[in-house]
């Protein structure tokens, strides 16, 4: 699973012009699933951003996680994460796993992050969506439990 994990003062998520899901401070991730991604890989990838210190504390150092500045979480499943440039100008999208199995361990990481008492708010999967966010920093990182283990 690749993770896009953006610092936000604030974002939301529209289908159809309508906001389907929307946080104040807290975090955007961006979430992409690939054929070999399993239920440990959505649990253990939401416990790591759960936990991630990338606010501020009182020195400006990243120092403070999601629950310590009582943010929000907005999960956007993103198949485009697999994508594959390297051929020609056209991506490839074979690297992304199907939709039954990106579907299902989105939605495990999902539930991974509330049983984790994480505040998530989510897009639609598989719909075209519009995200606008506030990139507070900006502070972005690239999770992939490929290599982050």
């Amino acid at each position: 699973m690749r993770a896009v994990v953006q610092r936000v003062a604030a974002a939301r998520v529209l289908v159809s012009g309508q906001v389907v899901g929307e946080v104040g401070v807290g975090l955007v991730v961006l979430l992409g699933v690939t054929h070999g991604d399993t239920p440990e890989d959505a649990a253990f990838l939401a416990g790591k951003i759960a936990g991630l210190r990338v606010f501020e504390d009182a020195d400006g150092k990243m120092n403070r996680s999601l629950s310590d500045v009582g943010g929000s979480l907005l999960a956007v499943s993103q198949f485009t994460l697999y994508g594959d440039c390297r051929k020609g100008r056209r991506p490839s999208f074979d690297a992304a796993a199907g939709l039954d199995q990106a579907r299902r361990l989105y939605e495990q990481f999902v539930d991974d992050l509330r049983a984790l008492r994480v505040c998530t708010a989510t897009g639609v999967f598989q719909a075209h969506m519009q995200v606008e966010l506030v990139n507070d920093g900006p502070v972005t990182l690239l999770l992939d439990t490929a290599r982050d283990r």
